[in-house]
């Protein structure tokens, strides 16, 4: 039995089902809670009007008053979280430090290093799964090796789940304390930041939050197999930004999608458990091949010559832009810049366009992607784009490539997904509306929409961009043709 633990809190932003917490009130008889604004991270922000960083606010101001409702509270500090946790372990005199496990290369660097501080000075340090439902050497392969294909590693996944797996934690014993360091959580000003447009649009923050997208999703998840590839229907669950801070816990969603048969050949619950099982996947994948942060997850893509220069950059300024000429990407494109919000359907078809039809680098789409979305998982993010570069494991090959407009004509067949975000193209025809540059004069003047003025024309001719990608990618076909001779 320990005397006195720190809990460590990162992207775990509740205080119930979860698994440090759990286990510093199984073991302490005192336990504290703390989180640091990480100047390592918030220094690198571009702009203070963050949403995410108000996000994490506003759910740590949730978070402080459960605590302190259960006899606790937030110690809350704004530091580099490398020096900070060490220094505040030593003021309280705990002898451990639990936390959640993260999976990032740079994260568990911090991790390390604030372990091997705190070892100078007799303190303990430990992480627990959390963020997951398996990790580490939990699922592999009959050889003893990672999973790099989904569907095996999915079976697998299926075959060791148990009830305990999903089991959420109880965190009823012990006593939780705070003491006069947890004197509240500072405002955004106090830490350099500003109030963002989060309340405006609509983003529900904190447990509570998460609460009642639960408790919504519920209602429609029986349909979630139908609805979910189309943008312009609320198909789809909203969590994600939850599950990336920790707001709600994965075993608590794995537990809905079994409770509404996911394991009894629902389509809606059995679908949506895949995708949180695709989410174990890419942690995964990052756990044990973390060279995937800054490279092609297969080798060989690394050698693709991707378009430089100042056409390149003329490029990826207009995707960045919304102004490729293509209404469901462009209309994805401005769904991402005034939410931080992006339909998972049109990530993957905004991904394929930026790499296979303008052929820019995967890795700069990921770097736009992690500066703008709300829910920004490396692990996700990373699968996501290498996926659509076909440069990932379990990708989609090189020379399958979406074509923008039969994903368009497909996934918002009516254009309202369009018409909400280029409002511009309200008055084009419905037959129009997917690739509005095939409209003649007369036509563009009837319905006042006038190529080049009103709306860009097409940056490229899809037809000719496979054509040149598919060249480009003709140096993976090569080694690969090398390596199995």
């Amino acid at each position: 039995m320990l005397d006195t633990v720190l809990v460590w809190f990162r992207r775990d932003l509740r205080d119930t089902d979860h698994a440090a917490l759990a286990e510093a009130l199984r073991r302490a008889r005192r336990v504290y809670c703390a989180f640091v604004f990480d100047r390592e991270i918030l220094d690198a922000l571009p702009t203070p009007g963050d949403r995410r960083v108000e996000f994490i606010r506003e759910s740590l101001a949730e978070l402080d008053l459960a605590l302190r409702a259960r006899g606790g509270g937030l110690i809350v500090r704004h530091a580099l979280a490398t020096s900070e946790i060490p220094r505040l372990a030593r003021e309280l005199g705990v002898d451990a430090v639990f936390v959640n496990r993260d999976y990032e290369p740079q994260a568990k660097a911090r991790d390390a290093a604030v372990a091997a501080a705190l070892c100078e000075h007799g303190i303990g340090f430990e992480s627990f799964k959390d963020q997951v439902i398996f990790d580490g050497a939990e699922v592999l392969t009959q050889a003893g090796r990672p999973y790099t294909v989904f569907t095996p590693y999915k079976n697998a996944w299926l075959k060791r789940l148990t009830d305990d797996d999903h089991a959420l934690h109880a965190t009823d014993r012990g006593q939780l304390v705070a003491g006069a360091l947890a004197n509240g959580v500072p405002s955004l000003a106090q830490i350099g930041f500003a109030a963002s447009d989060l309340r405006q649009i609509g983003i529900a923050t904190g447990m509570s939050g998460a609460k009642r997208l639960i408790d919504d999703f519920r209602q429609r998840l029986a349909d979630y197999a139908q609805t979910r590839d189309y943008p312009a229907l609320k198909g789809v669950s909203y969590l994600s930004v939850h599950l990336r801070f920790g707001t709600v816990s994965p075993r608590e969603l794995v537990s809905l999608a079994i409770a509404s048969g996911a394991l009894r050949g629902a389509a809606g619950a059995a679908t949506w458990l895949a995708e949180l099982i695709w989410r174990d996947f890419y942690f995964m994948i990052l756990d044990h091949f973390p060279h995937v942060a800054q490279r092609a997850f297969k080798p060989a893509y690394d050698a693709i010559a991707w378009r430089q220069g100042e056409h390149a950059e003329e490029l990826f300024a207009a995707w960045c832009a919304a102004r490729t000429g293509y209404p469901l990407v462009d209309a994805a494109m401005r769904q991402l810049r005034s939410s931080g919000y992006m339909h998972n359907r049109l990530r993957m078809v905004v991904a394929s366009f930026l790499c296979k039809d303008l052929g820019i680098d995967w890795r700069r789409g990921e770097a736009w992607f992690a500066r703008q979305l709300n829910d920004f998982d490396l692990a996700a993010n990373n699968g996501g784009w290498q996926w659509a570069a076909s440069s990932g494991c379990d990708a989609q090959p090189y020379f399958r490539i979406f074509n923008p407009l039969t994903q368009s004509q497909r996934f918002d067949p009516d254009g309202r997904f369009i018409r909400r975000y280029l409002p511009e193209l309200a008055s084009v025809p419905d037959r129009f509306i997917h690739a509005p540059w095939l409209m003649s004069a007369a036509e563009q003047s009837a319905c006042g929409v006038v190529i080049g003025r009103d709306t860009p024309a097409p940056l490229v001719d899809h037809g000719q961009a496979r054509l040149q990608t598919l060249a480009r990618y003709a140096v993976v076909k090569a080694q690969v043709r090398d390596d199995a001779t």
